[in-house]
């Protein structure tokens, strides 16, 4: 606790989904300076911005968690989007954090940075092993700049600078627009729409083949083959905290619960959870994505003795709960 008193903090993305999450722990822990550059004020794509929020701030430490993100549509939609934004907040940031001699800057990565065809688990060492995932290459690779940039700063100037990268996030206040959210919002989504009759993206009414009773149906994308890892938000949230706290070198870390789930299985216990009774159909004209995610979180454990502590299940029945009473419910 006593790390935070007096400390001066700027959290971007501080009033996002996990944002949210480590402005609320950032409270907790007795931290009682904390500014949120919102996106009306400060667009941090541009230079100007970033020096006006620095001087607003005055901040001891940066925690850089602002993205422009989405699942494997989005990223196929904005590539060069999604590149320049996501590279230019972090590179500009972490820059005008030098000028200013900042105690510390925390980025947040994304597994999306390591190589397509990683040996699993990931270990940080094989960071550097090939080319990332190609539906999502260009914010991996936007992301994966910021270890260079805290690494290269540390070597030169002794800027103290660390690099995070978790796997998928989810739990409560996650993004359900169909447009832009990951698989297990958008899961749980349609299986609500289906149940309703609502026909949102990849999900609505179709007659069963021997009968005039309309059947409940989901499509999912892909074949249900890929496995994935997923996070729960206050886990990373605390994760991020425990490192500002206690971690000091440039050396990357992943963030993860360390288990695999495969796409089907996921689908599989997501109906279950939503009592989703009708028919999924698999696209397998769509992407993949990644064959395989899961992380070697054993570095977290003995640098900042960072351990997950939500079981998955629960988690998801945490999300599916919330989302129940959120506005996307009745969107």
């Amino acid at each position: 606790m006593a790390f935070w008193n007096n400390k001066r903090v700027m959290v971007t993305g501080g009033a996002g989904f996990l944002g949210a999450y480590v402005v609320d722990k950032l409270k907790k822990r007795g931290c009682k300076d904390i500014f949120i550059p919102k996106i009306e004020d400060y667009d941090l794509v541009k230079m100007d911005s970033v020096v006006k929020a620095y001087k607003d701030a005055k901040p001891d430490i940066v925690i850089h968690l602002a993205a422009v993100v989405g699942g494997i549509g989005a990223n196929r939609e904005n590539p060069g989007k999604f590149f320049y934004d996501n590279l230019m907040m972090g590179v500009q940031l972490m820059e005008v954090g030098r000028q200013r001699a900042i105690e510390k800057f925390l980025a947040l990565g994304t597994i999306c940075c390591y190589p397509k065809w990683t040996p699993v688990p990931f270990k940080e060492e094989n960071f550097w092993n090939g080319y990332p995932e190609e539906t999502n290459a260009p914010y991996g690779l936007a992301k994966k700049m910021l270890l260079v940039q805290s690494q290269a700063y540390r070597q030169q100037y002794g800027f103290n600078s660390i690099f995070l990268m978790p796997v998928n996030l989810y739990g409560p206040g996650d993004n359900f627009n169909p447009n832009s959210s990951h698989v297990i919002p958008a899961l749980i989504k349609k299986c609500f729409d289906a149940k309703r009759g609502q026909g949102s993206v990849g999900a609505g009414l179709k007659p069963a083949p021997t009968s005039n009773i309309a059947v409940p149906t989901i499509t999912v994308w892909g074949t249900g083959k890929p496995t994935r890892e997923f996070l729960y938000v206050e886990d990373a949230a605390e994760a991020i905290l425990l490192a500002a706290e206690k971690y000091n070198k440039s050396d990357p870390v992943n963030l993860g619960a360390g288990f695999e789930i495969s796409i089907k299985d996921l689908v599989n216990l997501i109906v279950k959870l939503t009592s989703f009774k009708g028919k999924i159909i698999w696209d397998s004209s769509k992407p993949d994505g990644q064959p395989r995610r899961s992380l070697d979180t054993s570095r977290a454990k003995k640098e900042f003795d960072f351990e997950a502590k939500m079981p998955f299940e629960q988690g998801l029945k945490n999300t599916i709960e919330w989302y129940k009473m959120s506005p996307y419910f009745s969107a």
